[in-house]
C-alpha cells in the first residue's frame, strides 16, 4: 500500500482483480437424537476454509470423497446456508445479502452439477432449459431472445436444431454441454463446476474440458473446479487446493504443487495418479486406515491417524496453515522441521 493510497482504493483494486474471496468458511450439520430431536453434536463438513480466486483463473479443489469439496461449492452460492465465515464475490459478501439482493446477484454466480441428467428438467426442451433464467433476469430483449440462445448453444458446441429436443434424446456429454450453456447464458463472473466430467467417458471428458477452457479465454470466466481426478485438475487449473476432512491442507500454483508437494496427504494423492509410461515406476504411498468421522475428528492434526510421518506434536496440536513462499500454503508440522 502506497503512502497516498486510501484503504478504500486498495479494497477497490483488490475487488477488481479478485472475483471470489472465501474467508474462514464453516458448514456444520447438526446431529439430532432422542424423541425431541435434541442436537447432540455436529458434522463439521467444512471447518474454516479460506482461499481466493482471481479473474479468469481456475481454482482446482481436490480430495477424497466426503472431504467437503461439494459442500464448499454449494455453500459459496448459498444453495445451502453457511454456519460461519464469508464468501465475497466482486466485493459483496454473499452470506450477508437478503433474499431479494441474492436473487439479483444470481446471474453472476452459476453452477454446473455432476450429474447432467438429474439437473435437467425432462419436460422442457433445450431452448427453454437454457433460456428460462435468461427471461427471468431480463438478460436480453425479447426480440433478441432466440438468436441469443442459438449463439450460446453454438459456443457450447450444440447444433441449432437441438433447441426443440428434450434431455432424454442426448448423450451424457451433450447433456453436460446443455448444463454449461445454461450457466453460460447468464454471463456469470464465476462458475462452480462440481465434478462436471466425472460421469463421462475419457474422450468426452477431453472435449468438455477443452470447451470450458476456450469459453474461459473468450469470456474471462472464473472457475471453481471441484474434482477427485488429479490429471484433469492438472490440465485445467491455475491454482490447486487439497482438502482433507473439511480443511485445506495445501494450496499452491498448479506447477509448484505437482512438482513439489509438501503435505504427506498431497504426496499420497499424487502417487496414485497413473503415468502412461510402462518404464516409469511410481513410488506409491499407501495410506493406512480410513478417513476419521467429521462428527468426531481427531485431536491435533486431523491427518495424524493416517500419516506415515506422524510426530508427538501432531497428536496434540493442529498445524498452522501458512505461506512457506511463492504462495505455497501448507498445514503440516513437518514444514517447521525443515
Amino acid at each position: 500500500m502506497k503512502a497516498n493510497d486510501t484503504v478504500l482504493d486498495v479494497i477497490d483494486l483488490r475487488a477488481k482483480d479478485t472475483v471470489l474471496d472465501v474467508i474462514d468458511l464453516k458448514k456444520y450439520y447438526p446431529i439430532k437424537s432422542g424423541v425431541v430431536q435434541r442436537v447432540v453434536g455436529h458434522v463439521k463438513a467444512v471447518d474454516g476454509v479460506s482461499f481466493s480466486i482471481k479473474r479468469g483463473q481456475t481454482f482446482g479443489l481436490v480430495g477424497e470423497s466426503g472431504c467437503g469439496k461439494t459442500t464448499i461449492g454449494r455453500t459459496i452460492l448459498r444453495l445451502t446456508e453457511p454456519t460461519g465465515g464469508k464468501a465475497i464475490i466482486k466485493g459483496r459478501d454473499v452470506f450477508a445479502l437478503s433474499k431479494r439482493e441474492l436473487r439479483k446477484m444470481r446471474p453472476e454466480m452459476q453452477i454446473i452439477f455432476q450429474d447432467p441428467y438429474s439437473s435437467l428438467d425432462p419436460r422442457m426442451p433445450v431452448g427453454e432449459i437454457i433460456g428460462e433464467a435468461v427471461k427471468e433476469h431480463n438478460i436480453v430483449p425479447r426480440a433478441e431472445y432466440r438468436d441469443y440462445i442459438l449463439k450460446v448453444m453454438h459456443d457450447c458446441e450444440l447444433r441449432p436444431y437441438y433447441i426443440d429436443r428434450y434431455p432424454h434424446e442426448f448423450s451424457g456429454g451433450q447433456r453436460q454441454c446443455i448444463c454449461i450453456a445454461r450457466a453460460l447464458a447468464l454471463n456469470p463472473d464465476i462458475i462452480v463446476a462440481d465434478e462436471p466430467v466425472s460421469a463421462l467417458d475419457v474422450s468426452i471428458q477431453a472435449q468438455i474440458i477443452n470447451m470450458m477452457r476456450d469459453l474461459q479465454e473468450k469470456r474471462q470466466i472464473t472457475y471453481l473446479f471441484i474434482s477427485h481426478d488429479l490429471s484433469v485438475v492438472e490440465y485445467i487449473s491455475d491454482v490447486v487446493g487439497v482438502m482433507y476432512l473439511g480443511n485445506l491442507v495445501e494450496k499452491a500454483p498448479k506447477t509448484e504443487l505437482f512438482k513439489n508437494p509438501q503435505h504427506p496427504y498431497t504426496r499420497a494423492l499424487l502417487s496414485a495418479v497413473p503415468v502412461p509410461n510402462p518404464d516409469v515406476k511410481m513410488n506409491r504411498v499407501i495410506l493406512q486406515g480410513d478417513i476419521p468421522s467429521p462428527a468426531n475428528p481427531p485431536k491435533g492434526c486431523k491427518f495424524h491417524t493416517r500419516c506415515p510421518h506422524c510426530m508427538d506434536i501432531c497428536r496434540e496440536q493442529a498445524p498452522e496453515y501458512k505461506d512457506y513462499g511463492g504462495e505455497h500454503f501448507v498445514a503440516c508440522h513437518l514444514m517447521d522441521q525443515k
